[in-house]
């Protein structure tokens, strides 16, 4: 009983460390294994980002197979950087990057955030600066919902990011593209709940609110 016992602290033992080894959850390195087998052309534009890109079927909303989704649920800034060689090997025409939010919940100040996306940015202009970059502002979000408060509860945040975002497209030669004004409920000055049905994630309405906004972007050469 006793052997039974100790083989079973060391089988815990192994998995907590196993898992203390891992930077990211196992669905990140499920997609992002994906990704690396999948292949991206210089024809294609990729929309790269956390959940709320992973959400959407964008070959279908722009009705191009061009189109091509990376996003990963419960990605942060340095995800998206760790995974980029699976999206730059292909040189692809045009990236439209949304990330942050994932980053607030976890408390890191604006300029904190910014400057992890400063590196992204910075990393895809060396690696292929052929590359059309497109950063999307941060979504709003809501506590109408009372869930993911971690991500709700500082929605304060969400301007100040998105305002040194423009500086940092300014600074970069990248296109800024403001989202933010156009999910938000200007009363609350929070996401929109035409828009979303948890505070954080996305409807159908706003997916296509989305589409509508960078479809011009989409074909511009």
């Amino acid at each position: 009983m006793k052997k039974l016992f100790l083989f079973i602290m060391v089988l815990s033992l192994i998995a907590t460390v196993n898992a203390q080894d891992r930077k990211y959850s196992t669905f990140y390195y499920q997609r992002a294994t994906l990704f690396e087998a999948l292949p991206v052309t210089s024809s294609d534009i990729i929309f790269l980002g956390n959940s709320i890109t992973n959400g959407a079927e964008w070959a279908e909303l722009f009705n191009d197979k061009h189109v091509k989704n990376r996003g990963i649920s419960g990605d942060i800034c340095m995800g998206v950087y760790d995974r980029l060689d699976a999206v730059l090997k292909g040189k692809p025409a045009k990236i439209f990057l949304l990330i942050g939010i994932n980053d607030v919940s976890r408390g890191a100040p604006a300029d904190t955030i910014v400057s992890r996306i400063e590196m992204i940015v910075r990393k895809i202009k060396a690696d292929s600066p052929k590359t059309k970059l497109y950063l999307q502002s941060v979504l709003p979000v809501t506590d109408h919902y009372n869930i993911f408060k971690g991500h709700t509860s500082r929605w304060q945040v969400i301007p100040e990011i998105n305002k040194g975002l423009v500086g940092l497209a300014e600074k970069e030669g990248a296109t800024y593209i403001d989202l933010y004004s156009h999910f938000i409920d200007k009363q609350t000055g929070k996401m929109n709940t035409t828009y979303t049905n948890d505070g954080l994630h996305l409807l159908g309405k706003g997916y296509l609110k989305w589409v509508e906004i960078v479809k011009p972007y989409i074909g511009k050469k």
